[in-house]
């Protein structure tokens, strides 16, 4: 059973920084995208950021814009999620995921998290 390993989560103050990075599990694959979704308690979960390996191209929901970048690692099948700027409402669960439906753009993968792989998740805590 392919599954993705996130880590980097912790807990930092409003205006911190966080890095996270993620991995396969398992034997190498080949995913057309990457990307993360968060869920905070008492909320439903929601796409935070996508990448294409092909194309290189991102994709950001509208509260992280211009505050986390998401890029594929330096490893084969990997991604990371820089996060600056951290709110107290970016206080969630992150997960990893990947692989999008081909006829599904970027919108709709990040909103209908309709991506085939998917991680465990990684808390991330933002308080002062």
């Amino acid at each position: 059973q392919v599954h993705l390993v996130e880590s980097g989560g912790g807990s930092v103050e409003p205006g911190g920084s966080l890095s996270l990075s993620c991995a396969p599990s398992g034997s190498a694959r080949h995913f057309n995208c990457m990307g993360w979704f968060r869920q905070a308690p008492g909320k439903e979960r929601e796409g935070v950021a996508l990448i294409y390996t092909g194309s290189g191209n991102t994709y950001y929901t509208d509260s992280v814009k211009g505050r986390f970048t998401i890029a594929q690692g330096n490893g084969e099948n990997t991604v990371s999620l820089q996060m600056n700027t951290l709110k107290p409402e970016d206080t969630a669960v992150y997960c990893c995921a990947a692989e999008c439906p081909a006829d599904m753009g970027a919108s709709q993968a990040l909103s209908r998290q309709r991506l085939h792989y998917w991680g465990q998740g990684t808390q991330v805590t933002v308080s002062s």
